[in-house]
């Protein structure tokens, strides 16, 4: 398979977040005969992302949110889109560290017009955690009815 690995931003993880990783599909390629059929051909190895709906699509959402640095698609128009987690990258794990990722996080998610507002549940896991990273689990329920949505993440340095 061709080369397909993205790369955006060091020790930002999301555990449990399979169905909303992004994900190449297997595309076969195929030539138009002059009749207008098509034939297989090319190679078999050519992939495209995936596509994500409903659920997946909001926890896919969300993660890309908390990924993104505050401000950093200003120039497209979406200066308030992201969070400010990347802040604490390098940070020492303390209480005040966890408090600030406490207000990065629902702030940021207060912002995602598909969750309920008020319907957020926000839990540390610090038997998962390393010497630099802290480890949630954000919970949201989405506005489209259903089970609450639960994320598994770490933000270390």
């Amino acid at each position: 398979m061709a080369d397909t690995d993205l790369l955006v931003l060091p020790h930002f993880v999301a555990h449990d977040a399979s169905d909303a990783d992004l994900s190449t599909v297997p595309r076969i390629a195929v030539r138009v005969r002059p009749d207008g059929g098509v034939q297989p051909g090319g190679r078999a190895e050519v992939a495209d992302l995936a596509v994500v709906a409903e659920r997946e699509n909001l926890a896919q959402a969300l993660i890309l949110r908390l990924l993104t640095p505050v401000g950093s698609l200003a120039s497209l128009g979406h200066p308030e889109y992201g969070s400010r987690l990347h802040e604490l990258i390098g940070a020492p794990r303390d209480s005040a560290r966890r408090h600030l990722c406490r207000a990065f996080v629902l702030a940021a998610v207060a912002a995602e017009p598909r969750v309920e507002p008020g319907a957020v549940g926000f839990d540390f896991d610090p038997a998962s955690e390393g010497p630099d990273s802290l480890v949630f689990t954000l919970v949201v329920q989405p506005t489209a009815g259903g089970d609450p949505l639960a994320l598994n993440l770490e933000v270390g340095a």
